[in-house]
Order: structure tokens, then sequence, then C-alpha cells
């Protein structure tokens, strides 16, 4: 974390900026886009981590027991976007994606 207050926070993002401000009024209904079975909630924030951090992650998340939007699941099995991935919400409610792929180099294959 770079800077923050009571309404926003700038997070150091590998040498970039992401910058998360506290909008209540501003909150969407929230909305989802269909992938795999699945509804994606939309507009969401995806990290992608190697298989070994994101199960371990899952793993720990799921100790803690966090509220799952999308449970830690495998999606497009057998296909060229095979991925690990899980969906939960900020504690602003900010939908927050991470994700593993079986083959990192297909992270956006179709």
């Amino acid at each position: 974390m770079a800077a923050c207050s009571d309404e926003w926070v700038d997070f150091d993002f590998y040498g970039h900026q992401i910058v998360a401000h506290l909008a209540p009024e501003a909150v969407r209904a929230r909305a989802t886009n269909p992938v795999d079975g699945e509804n994606v909630p939309v507009p969401h924030f995806g990290l992608v981590l190697t298989m070994d951090r994101w199960k371990a992650l899952a793993e720990r998340l799921e100790s803690a027991g966090v509220d799952f939007v999308i449970p830690p699941t495998v999606r497009f099995a057998g296909q060229p976007g095979e991925q690990a991935t899980m969906f939960f919400r900020d504690p602003a409610g900010n939908a927050l994606e991470f994700k593993a792929m079986k083959d990192p180099a297909k992270l956006f294959a179709k």
C-alpha cells in the first residue's frame, strides 16, 4: 500500500498504481455475465497467480470462511483456456477474481 485515507487507498501494483475510492452512492446494481455455466460478476478486477499460489490462497480463504461469489473451481476443463478461478467481494463490495492457468501461455486463448 502506497498511501491512503479514510476515503481512498493507493496500491503499489508492481510499480503501477491502482486507486480504490469509497463511493457508495455510485455502486451500480450488481450485474453478471454467463461464463462456462457461472454468473461472473461485472465489473471485476482479476489477478493471475501461479497454480501453487492459487491453491494455497483458495485453501486459506476457504479455511477463513470467505463468502465466495463463485467458489474455487476449474473453468473450461480440457480446453485451451483451462483455469482455476474464484470470485469474492472486498469489504466495499467490489468483485475480485483470482485465477491460475493450467498453461499460463494461454491466458488469453479462445
